[in-house]
């Protein structure tokens, strides 16, 4: 199912960054789209600049989306395509408390899995949906030092993995963008991890939201906004040990500076 001048959307975690970058994007090719945040004033003001209709609340929670899904499905008429954009970092070290581990399940990986409860039914009825995870590359290689968000993050590919593998078949689209550095402010929270996420090149969310676009023409899995990162994925899977141990280097070269 392309995503059409017409067609429906929902962003989640849109109030500001990737998701923001992906909702004006949408609009801006003639989707209609409802946005969501859990930060009520800045979803507000985004809806506005950007001519989406805003949905507040926590899209993660039984209840939010459940909620988030309906008021979108009044507004819209149905909801062709999910973008499950919102994500939280949290977490440093072995030592990151229980709290930390269960809230970044909650947002990264349980809240694509209520939403898509929702969802993929009513697209197998209708032979047509697309779910699209914002999962970072870091779910795809490992986000050293921060093993909640790394952890999560897999676990998300991997459920958009199972989607596309079971769904397909049905017309339902499944797609994971897995970008490295990204000039939001998770990046700017990151400290000495900055310079290191954006050895790449960190992109604009604007750059991001053009890959996902993009993508849509193909309707390909993987959306890889910086291309090296499926060389260091291909890496990964064939040259295990090294890869680790590059990681553990470059993890050396973190330790040295905190």
């Amino acid at each position: 199912m392309p995503v059409a001048p017409g067609s429906t959307a929902v962003v989640t975690g849109a109030a500001g960054g990737i998701g923001r970058a992906l909702a004006a994007r949408l609009v801006a090719e003639g989707v209609r789209v409802v946005v969501n945040d859990i930060d009520e004033v800045r979803l507000a003001e985004t809806a506005e600049q950007i001519g989406a209709h805003p949905v507040a609340g926590d899209a993660a929670s039984v209840e939010g989306v459940q909620r988030l899904v309906d008021e979108a499905k009044a507004h819209l008429g149905q909801i062709d395509a999910w973008y499950g954009n919102a994500g939280i970092d949290r977490g440093i070290g072995l030592d990151c408390p229980e709290e930390d581990w269960a809230a970044s399940h909650e947002v990264n990986v349980m809240a694509h899995v209520r939403a898509a409860r929702l969802l993929v039914p009513e697209w197998v009825e209708r032979k047509a949906g697309r779910y699209v995870v914002t999962a970072s590359a870091a779910g795809l290689l490992t986000m050293i030092g921060a093993p909640t968000y790394s952890v999560t993050k897999h676990a998300a590919v991997a459920f958009a993995e199972w989607l596309s593998a079971t769904y397909r078949h049905h017309g339902v689209v499944v797609q994971a963008i897995c970008p490295q550095g990204v000039q939001t402010g998770m990046l700017e929270r990151s400290g000495v991890m900055k310079d290191l996420l954006s050895r790449d090149t960190a992109l604009t969310p604007e750059q991001v939201a053009d890959a996902a676009w993009e993508a849509t023409t193909d309707d390909r899995f993987l959306v890889l906004p910086h291309p090296e990162v499926g060389d260091y994925y291909a890496a990964r899977a064939t040259q295990t040990d090294k890869w680790l141990s590059g990681m553990n280097r470059l993890w050396q070269h973190v330790e040295g500076q905190v």
